[in-house]
């Protein structure tokens, strides 16, 4: 027990808290990285002690990522509209699972699912916490329906909340926006888990994709114009006759880009130095991040890039604009953050790969830097000590 003069179950760090994770998908293919960190989150709550559920949408969910978030438990609702990741309702199963757990963690914002919790957990006075992971800010696509949203429960969802997790410092403006005083905010950034990325057979994944095993530049993500692969290929089209040697893979499911992507690149004759290998995972994507040279991160906006963890983890540095939310990866060295530009990711990859050996330089140094601070096992107690301080609080109100 722990003499803080508090009563109730919560002040017993021996009892098992009970966590129902939230949120639209757990795969990684549709679900981006908001899915990837509540996958993360969740297995790794789990193994630190907590009973954790995951509430998620059945759209593309797969029996490996059902398995590989275990201990956590998955509870999949299907999907009526998968545009706007509708799901149906059963009412009585969310109630069931709101009223058993502890505290409730909601990721993203703009989610049917998470609307209809809300409700259940005002009607259940079930305390929760709201991590957006950077979705707070208008912007991208739906942009009215997103202001109807926020105007009909989205502002109330937030400022209701027992807790706010923001993914970055860059983050805490975007809450202040909605009410929710500075102070009042955890930062609890992306982690990442080095048993998943153990070096796998690159050979063979050289072979395969018949790429030459010469300097490769790495795209990882969804091919749209939030991620910013079109700034990164012309970026490459710009300096590519500086770096002769170098060509560029971009990784991921198209977002509505590939086709324009394509054109420019054969418009401008580097067809055969620019490889579009499309949605890979597991070993696969492993072997992409440790045959990549320099994994490059173009984002217009990000809360913090998953990606750029899961590089650094394989020993690969990451090169990324400004609008990533991680300006902390200027310690590491001050070449891997530039303006969300063309002109600043041509000058990023001048700066790093032309000519000079800046990449083996920075590779140990972004290596030990995640693994100091991003481990999925340093970060999740972290999260169970917030949902205890709630908790208590909870109780004494």
């Amino acid at each position: 027990m722990v003499s803080d003069g508090l009563s109730g179950k919560f002040r017993d760090k021996s009892h098992m808290i009970r966590v129902l994770n939230v949120n639209d998908s757990l795969a990684l293919k549709t679900g981006g990285g908001t899915a990837e960190r509540t996958f993360q989150i969740s297995r790794f709550l789990a193994k630190a002690g907590a009973e954790c559920t995951v509430l998620v949408l059945n759209t593309d969910l797969d029996n490996a990522r059902i398995e590989g978030v275990a201990p956590a438990v998955v509870v999949a609702l299907p999907c009526l509209w998968g545009r706007f990741r509708v799901p149906r309702l059963k009412l009585q199963a969310i109630s069931e699972l709101v009223s058993r757990a502890d505290i409730v963690h909601l990721m993203g914002h703009w989610s049917v699912l998470n609307a209809m919790i809300y409700f259940v957990l005002r009607r259940a006075r079930v305390p929760y916490v709201v991590c957006p992971a950077g979705a707070l800010p208008l912007f991208g696509r739906s942009r009215l329906l997103k202001r109807i949203y926020n105007a009909i429960i989205g502002k109330a969802l937030i400022r209701n909340a027992s807790g706010w997790v923001a993914v970055t410092a860059s983050e805490i403006p975007h809450f202040n926006e909605y009410g929710i005083p500075s102070a009042r905010i955890s930062i609890l950034p992306n982690g990442v888990s080095a048993e998943d990325f153990e070096c796998p057979d690159t050979d063979k994944f050289l072979l395969k994709h018949r790429i030459q095993d010469v300097p490769l530049i790495l795209f990882m993500g969804r091919l749209n114009p939030i991620k910013g692969p079109d700034l990164l290929l012309k970026a490459f089209i710009r300096v590519c006759g500086c770096l002769d040697r170098h060509h560029l893979v971009f990784v991921g499911p198209d977002g509505g880009m590939l086709a324009e992507l394509r054109e420019l690149a054969d418009q401008a004759g580097v067809t055969k130095r620019v490889h579009f290998l499309g949605f890979l995972s597991g070993e696969e994507k492993c072997a992409a991040y440790h045959v990549a040279h320099l994994l490059v991160v173009p984002s217009r906006q990000e809360a913090m890039s998953i990606v750029a963890l899961e590089a650094g983890i394989c020993g690969t540095p990451a090169l990324m604009t400004d609008q990533c939310g991680f300006a902390e990866i200027r310690t590491v060295d001050p070449r891997l953050e530039v303006p969300a530009s063309v002109e600043g990711l041509a000058g990023g990859l001048l700066a790093l790969l032309d000519g000079t050996d800046a990449c083996e330089t920075i590779a140990s140094d972004w290596r030990d830097f995640v693994v100091q601070k991003y481990a999925w096992t340093s970060i999740a107690p972290k999260f169970i000590s917030l949902y205890r301080e709630i908790l208590v609080n909870s109780t004494n109100a």
